[in-house]
């Protein structure tokens, strides 16, 4: 049965924006799906919380603090968390998707890995910890299902911070364990704490899990399985495949300690120390491995400086086979035969090279992957307390790693140095630039969100007064709109404080009062009889010069009134004031068609409207000037 076809989230959009186009993976907590993000028209991951864990308020508020915390998160092995938002009875987390498999996948594929392998694919996930561990979060369900491997390689980890918000649920009131039972650590199962050693005990149960193809601890229930948890040990990995290097075994029992005391104090201290084994062992180590098990090498391969020897398990009697990590004296005594010369002089040859391994390993370190997503500074530091020459390169924009954090080091990290080698560091210039979007005439609240909504953040915001912005409009941004910025530095806002009033004193009257009209003000006008002032000019207006107005302000302009009686001997003239009087006429081009209709009708013409389609004065005519009052002015609509 096709269970996409039948979720009924397939095919909605969630909070307006993120349409749901599959489901990936259901688990106990929450269900995955492919999803498009509409705004950024890019591919997303969405989990959403299943419906009993969004019901619980407690299990909300926590989830919701985490996924801030986790966002925050900035690390090339870290699964990045973009949003996390709320629709109806959807709680919902929106991630990066990554198109590859899990580690759970590439496990069950290939059974187990060789020691090299499986130390190659822990380093990355102890680095995703130790970043998240810096940052004060724990992760609390390290296991390879949370692990994902890109089509190109990559390792990410993810659900950081959402198994913190598990564990605060009121779920754990029914007394059920929450996480993976396989890989909790004993102070989980006894008492639901859990700190950053948890997630180093779970990260030594999965390396044990990548050596041996099994979990350490196996049982009928999951109950049984956390007693084991707390009352058992987990075994050297060599137990269940002999040939595995006792510093491997080490990397594994250290990790998995009962006393949490005794084992890596965090994610960060157990990366080095895996990275230091790592190091010590040969390229091909996992293939001679995995050739002495199938009896085509001899009783002991000689190793090279530095490395070990393999013994060959299929070139002796079980009973006489010992592990390589077993004291000499046993293993000399365990041989008999035609095999003890052989034995003794491949002995000498494992001493050997372990001598000249102790006298060289001091001159070597490695690049701690740490340093990806730290500041340069701190990396800096942290490579000269190796015995390391450190150099900055140009810095380069990478979207994964924040503005003056380390984006790449060459050699890259993880690798092997000689001390006093030199480690360039490359910083991050910040997220590539991308076009501010366009926010003119938008409300400041909107043209926030649809910045952010770009993944820009507002900076500074001030006012200036415009003729042509309403008041509490966008003016404009800093950069200019379609120009290109980094999503790392801040987007000025310019709003508008609402038009000037003009100064009208001693202008004509008429055109005063037509100027205020264009502007989108309710015109009042007062006459008023002044001697001494020119007759039909303003003589004072309400408020005064500069004072900030928005359109449909009341304003008033007082107009001295004109003498009508003119004595000229036995005749007397009266005032024109009639149809054929000129008056000016206001502009009222890109004005709304009722706006231009109340101010034209006011300024005492008659109005013709023609056009299709629109609410927007396109074309008036006449458009300047002055007309006879009464005359018509046509003005032409549009979109």
């Amino acid at each position: 049965m096709d269970t996409t076809v039948a979720d009924p989230l397939v095919g909605q959009v969630l909070d307006g924006r993120y349409r749901i186009e599959s489901r990936i993976a259901r688990g106990g907590m929450a269900t995955v799906y492919l999803a498009r993000d509409l705004r950024l028209d890019r591919t997303v991951a969405i989990k959403v919380m299943h419906a009993g864990l969004a019901s619980d308020e407690d299990f909300v508020a926590r989830f919701i603090g985490e996924a801030k915390a986790a966002a925050a998160l900035s690390h090339p092995n870290v699964v990045a968390v973009y949003d996390q938002r709320t629709d109806g009875e959807h709680v919902f987390l929106v991630m990066e998707y990554v198109a590859g498999r899990t580690l759970r996948d590439a496990l069950t594929s290939l059974g187990r890995l060789g020691p090299r392998a499986a130390l190659e694919i822990i380093q990355p996930v102890l680095a995703a910890l130790g970043a998240a561990h810096r940052a004060g979060l724990v992760h609390r369900d390290v296991k390879p299902e949370n692990v994902l491997i890109t089509e190109d390689g990559q390792v990410k980890v993810a659900d950081f911070g959402l198994a913190r918000a598990e564990t605060a649920s009121k779920m754990t009131k029914t007394g059920m364990i929450i996480g993976t039972v396989g890989y909790l650590a004993p102070e989980q199962v006894l008492s639901g704490s859990a700190d950053v050693r948890s997630d180093v005990y779970a990260a030594g149960v999965m390396l044990f899990e990548l050596l041996t193809g099994h979990l350490p601890h196996q049982a009928d229930t999951p109950l049984a399985v956390a007693y084991k948890h707390v009352n058992e040990t987990v075994p050297p990995p060599s137990h269940l495949v002999p040939g595995i290097p006792q510093r491997v075994d080490d990397l594994v029992t250290d990790a998995t300690s009962h006393d949490p005391s005794r084992r890596p104090q965090d994610a960060n201290q157990y990366h080095a120390e895996v990275a230091e084994v790592f190091g010590g062992l040969p390229r091909d180590f996992d293939r001679r491995m995995e050739e002495s098990t199938r009896g085509t090498t001899s009783v002991f391969e000689a190793p090279a400086p530095g490395h070990t020897a393999v013994l060959d398990p299929r070139t002796m009697p079980a009973e006489e086979y010992v592990p390589q990590r077993t004291r000499t004296d046993r293993a000399i005594g365990a041989l008999t035969g035609r095999y003890v010369l052989v034995a003794i002089g491949a002995i000498a040859a494992l001493i050997l090279g372990w001598a000249v391994w102790y006298q060289t390993s001091g001159q070597y370190e490695h690049v701690p992957s740490s340093i990806i997503g730290m500041k340069v500074s701190d990396a800096r530091d942290q490579l000269e307390s190796k015995g390391l020459d450190v150099r900055t390169a140009n810095a380069v924009y990478d979207d994964r790693v924040h503005k003056g954090a380390v984006a790449k080091s060459d050699p890259a990290a993880g690798a092997r140095v000689a001390k006093g080698q030199t480690v360039t560091l490359t910083p991050s210039k910040g997220i590539t630039p991308r076009e501010v979007p366009d926010v003119e005439g938008k409300s400041l609240a909107d043209a926030k969100k649809a910045l952010e909504d770009k993944g820009f953040s507002v900076g500074r915001t001030s006012t200036s007064p415009s003729q042509t912005v309403a008041k509490d409009r966008v003016i404009s941004t800093d950069p200019d709109a379609g120009e290109k910025q980094s999503p790392d530095e801040p987007v000025a806002i310019v709003v508008s404080s609402g038009m000037s009033m003009p100064d009208l004193v001693g202008q004509n009257g008429d055109a005063a009062a037509n100027q205020l009209r264009s502007m989108g003000l309710n015109v009042s006008v007062q006459k008023k009889k002044v001697d001494g002032k020119e007759p039909n000019t303003v003589i004072s207006q309400a408020p005064t010069e500069g004072t900030g107005v928005s359109r449909g302000d009341d304003v008033t302009i007082v107009v001295n009134k004109r003498d009508c009686i003119v004595d000229a001997g036995p005749f007397q003239f009266g005032c024109d004031d009639g149809d054929n009087k000129k008056v000016p006429v206001p502009d009222m081009t890109n004005r709304t068609v009722k706006d231009a209709r109340k101010a034209l009708k006011e300024s005492g013409f008659k109005v013709n409207v023609t056009g299709f389609g629109g609410d927007i004065v396109r074309f008036q005519s006449p458009s300047s000037g002055e007309a006879p009052r009464g005359s018509t002015v046509t003005i032409v609509r549009g979109p």
